[in-house]
């Protein structure tokens, strides 16, 4: 369905969060950047479910907490299936020592960021998407008050 943000978990339970707002937040993300949002599905997974994700599509053989797979076929419309391993985002918000809804809101945004055509290999890069990330999380504060906390350092992210 065009213009739709669908949330599925597999193999765990649904992590809790405010499914219509965020989905509300990631199209007016999307909308920042200059384009429209097209059928996008976040997929919660284990650990051991995208590890074999990224064996088998990426040929990695490493914990990770996203994988994004871009499926648009037009440049102005971002599409894609996005799998978010929730075991990596309850540790990495341990070690960056914010909550499990802020890093999930940032692992989240991080994968449409990657869809609007953000990197993340040079550390140019790195820096340019930590800062729209808190740029995003800074508009989800307003709106749904989650606590935002600034990140510097990298993720393991694909």
């Amino acid at each position: 369905m065009p213009g739709s943000v669908c949330f599925f978990a597999e193999g765990i339970i649904m992590p809790k969060f405010k499914k219509r707002e965020t989905g509300k937040w990631i199209k007016e993300i999307i909308e920042a950047e200059q384009k429209s949002a097209g059928a996008l599905n976040y997929i919660f997974v284990s650990d051991n479910q995208l590890l074999e994700t990224n064996k088998k599509h990426l040929n990695h053989e490493y914990l990770t907490d996203i994988i994004t797979f871009d499926t648009s076929e037009e440049p102005k419309v971002v599409e894609g299936d996005i799998y978010i391993s929730v075991d990596r985002v309850k540790e990495n918000s341990k070690i960056f020592s914010t909550t499990f809804h802020v890093e999930l809101y940032r692992v989240m945004i991080h994968g449409v960021l990657h869809l609007c055509g953000y990197k993340d290999k040079t550390l140019k890069e790195e820096k340019q998407m930590r800062l729209r990330e808190n740029e995003a999380l800074e508009i989800l504060t307003k709106t749904q008050g989650e606590q935002k906390v600034p990140r510097e350092t990298p993720s393991n992210n694909v």
